[in-house]
């Protein structure tokens, strides 16, 4: 089965028809979801979404129970997730209304719960992450975006911020000389607790502004105005990987 992931701006998706809430318990807290189906030329199938912030954005993302969520995902038989995450770029040649396909990250978070793997009962891993955003499942992604008449920005690296503040101009000019493409703050733990239980991640950064030092303040219409389109195209590359699922 099929996981949605999505934060900042993307709460519901209309396509996603008798969605019920479930609240699923797990060792970690409690995880709400929404069970739901998408009509398809092959039938409905079967898919979840979970609002990562809670569907009325009060989970600012140093809090969200990371944890929770991945496992109940995974307790549910989700095989795939396809994560959204609204970004600002660090790059003056991924201006804002881009879709980049993230490949790889810089996690600068702290104190967040990082693995399920905590020593002790639960065990030690060391997960190799070299392929964290599964290579299969990224080129299924871009063939459904491609389908969907979509251009993505491929070989996006996400600089993970801790937030719930924004960076400064000299972090922003710090994280492109690292490589970063875009910057967020929700993407890990996400994807590393995801490879833990070996389900295939893949995320879709949507770019509503350039950060901070790059351009001038953005308002926050502009900025609405902006993620409006993109979840417009989003909803196509869903339908699509939907379709192919």
């Amino acid at each position: 089965m099929l996981g949605l992931i999505a934060g900042t701006g993307f709460y519901n998706w209309d396509a996603l028809q008798n969605q019920r809430e479930k609240k699923i318990e797990t060792p970690y807290g409690t995880a709400t979801v929404f069970l739901g189906e998408v009509a398809t030329p092959a039938g409905p199938k079967q898919m979840v979404f979970l609002p990562r912030h809670a569907k009325n954005h009060t989970i600012p993302p140093h809090k969200i129970n990371y944890r929770a969520n991945i496992w109940a995902l995974h307790n549910l038989g989700v095989t795939k997730i396809i994560a959204v995450n609204a970004v600002g770029s660090l790059l003056r040649d991924v201006p804002p209304g881009s879709v980049v396909l993230v490949d790889d990250f810089l996690d600068f978070t702290y104190d967040r719960e990082q693995t399920f793997f905590t020593g002790g009962e639960a065990g030690l891993q060391h997960t190799d992450m070299t392929d964290c955003y599964d290579t299969a499942w990224q080129r299924e992604i871009s063939a459904a975006a491609a389908k969907a008449g979509v251009p993505l920005v491929q070989g996006g690296v996400y600089v993970c911020v801790q937030g719930p503040r924004f960076e400064t101009r000299a972090e922003i000019r710090a994280y492109a000389k690292l490589g970063g493409t875009v910057s967020g703050m929700t993407g890990v733990p996400e994807v590393t607790l995801a490879n833990e239980l070996g389900l295939k991640y893949g995320s879709l950064a949507l770019v509503t502004n350039f950060c901070c030092g790059l351009a001038p303040a953005v308002s926050d219409d502009e900025v609405r105005r902006v993620m409006a389109k993109n979840t417009e195209q989003l909803a196509k590359i869903l339908l699509e990987l939907v379709y192919a699922y």
